[in-house]
């Protein structure tokens, strides 16, 4: 298992399982027994026990709950947060075409592996879609022209393709992927308006950062780059050289 996108939240494993702390070992007793296991991934194994046992959340279910905790419809509110969802949501369906008025929407911290469902967020500007199980970057051409925010950080996405649909885009939070090669980091100079790039963690970055070359490399191939990994692009004017 390379990453697992859900947090260690102990408390709310034993509340949403039904069990105490004191029997959740017997779910997996010769996990959990072994003394080779700390309690932090003890209450990892828990977590990940309870999400296979489980039934996963649906979006409308999440927005149900969001609703009844905010005191907001839905289909009125700007900003949306269904992150952590427990048992996690596994898949981006209908629902989210109620979201009309939306221009913010986390589901990070869940179990997605597609993106889809986008096309009724006609005022989408941020979507935050870290810690899933994501592995292509498409089906965000529904939101490509008003998208300028992207979070999809500890994913598993190795390919780019599709990415240029997003003609809006400034910002790009894709840390902890699993992109390798040249050909596909290019495919960002697609995007006019990318300014705000982080990609730490994927193996490209980490290859050229032992080398010392990343952020020059990097900068080279996407000139509009103004800040990368937190670390603003300087650029020498032309004829300062001499």
């Amino acid at each position: 298992m390379r990453r697992l996108a859900a947090p260690c939240i102990s408390s709310a494993i034993a509340t949403g399982a039904g069990v105490s702390h004191q029997h959740a070992h017997l779910q997996c007793p010769h996990l959990v027994r072994s003394s080779q296991y700390s309690p932090a991934a003890a209450c990892l194994i828990y977590y990940v026990i309870f999400c296979l046992q489980a039934k996963a959340t649906t979006v409308k279910e999440a927005l149900a709950k969001w609703e009844e905790k905010s005191g907001e419809k839905a289909s009125d509110a700007i900003a949306i947060k269904l992150y952590s969802q427990l048992p996690p949501i596994e898949k981006m369906d209908a629902s989210l075409a109620t979201l009309t008025n939306c221009e913010k929407l986390s589901l990070s911290t869940n179990c997605i592996e597609k993106i889809t469902n986008l096309n009724g967020l006609k005022k989408l500007r941020i979507l935050s879609l870290g810690r899933n199980n994501i592995k292509t970057i498409s089906g965000l051409d529904a939101v490509g022209d008003t998208l300028e925010e992207l979070w999809i950080s500890y994913n598993l996405i190795e390919k780019l393709k599709g990415i240029n649909c997003m003609k809006n885009l400034k910002v790009l939070y894709m840390s902890n992927n699993l992109v390798k090669d040249w050909g596909e980091f290019v495919r960002l100079a697609d995007l006019p308006c990318l300014s705000d790039l982080v990609f730490v963690g994927n193996p490209l970055e980490e290859k050229y950062s032992a080398e010392g070359t990343w952020l020059s490399e990097a900068s080279k191939r996407v000139p509009k780059l103004k800040k990368i990994d937190g670390t603003p692009v300087i650029r020498q004017e032309e004829g300062e050289a001499d």
